[in-house]
């Protein structure tokens, strides 16, 4: 007994000390590309403004913001990689260097940036790795992308505060400057609304979506839907 207590918490150990290295190595990646690339700031439109995230299956994360007061629209895309005109099939081998990503169109005179940031490590498992729930590869991985110095400082102070709390290296999403923002194919739009049966929204999307909404009942938008 006492040596399968000692084999389980070495496997326990082993798997901790991977899940560092892959953050660490995570770390050393954006750095590398917070130098070589300036963020593109993306111009208001209309008085609303844009924000950018990758946090697993567009699908789940188009529809939690879809939730949020003051956005007035979600779209799921590609970004974060090096490849022009990524689509769904391509970006689905991992190869395109783009994750599954969504374009926030809100008004910042109802939700802040800062706001929509809590939304975002508020609606995942922050520590999982090219991944959320049961999605894996780096197409699926967490990144959140800054367009101006204000915005990382809200981003850094963020994931400042939680690896505070949750431990240094608990925080698996990259924080990179923001490049550009491919529109996914039309059929993955508002997915979660349009497919409520899909075995996948019924059994990932909903949960997740209903989650964020038990967690954060102030930010929803009246009637709590979307």
């Amino acid at each position: 007994m006492k040596k399968y207590v000692a084999l389980s918490l070495s496997i326990v150990l082993l798997s901790l000390q991977a899940s560092c290295q892959s953050n660490e190595k995570n770390k050393k990646e954006e750095t590398k590309l917070q130098k070589e690339l300036k963020p593109v700031q993306v111009p208001a439109k209309d008085g609303y403004e844009f924000a950018y995230f990758a946090s697993g299956c567009f699908w789940c994360v188009e529809a939690v913001y879809e939730s949020v007061k003051g956005v007035k629209e979600s779209v799921s895309g590609y970004s974060g990689g090096n490849t022009n005109n990524p689509t769904y099939e391509a970006s689905n081998t991992g190869l395109t260097g783009h994750a599954e990503a969504v374009e926030i169109m809100y008004d910042p005179t109802v939700v802040s940036f800062a706001s929509l940031v809590e939304v975002y490590f508020g609606s995942q498992n922050i520590s999982q790795i090219n991944g959320q729930g049961p999605d894996h590869g780096s197409q699926y991985r967490s990144i959140i992308f800054y367009q101006n110095t204000e915005q990382k400082k809200i981003i850094d102070n963020k994931i400042a505060a939680l690896e505070k709390e949750l431990g240094k290296g608990k925080v698996a999403a990259q924080v990179l400057p923001f490049q550009k923002f491919w529109v996914a194919e039309e059929y993955h739009q508002n997915y979660e609304r349009l497919h409520p049966n899909h075995p996948y929204i019924q059994n990932v999307s909903i949960p997740r979506l209903n989650r964020f909404k038990a967690k954060f009942p102030e930010l929803l938008k009246e009637g709590g839907g979307h």
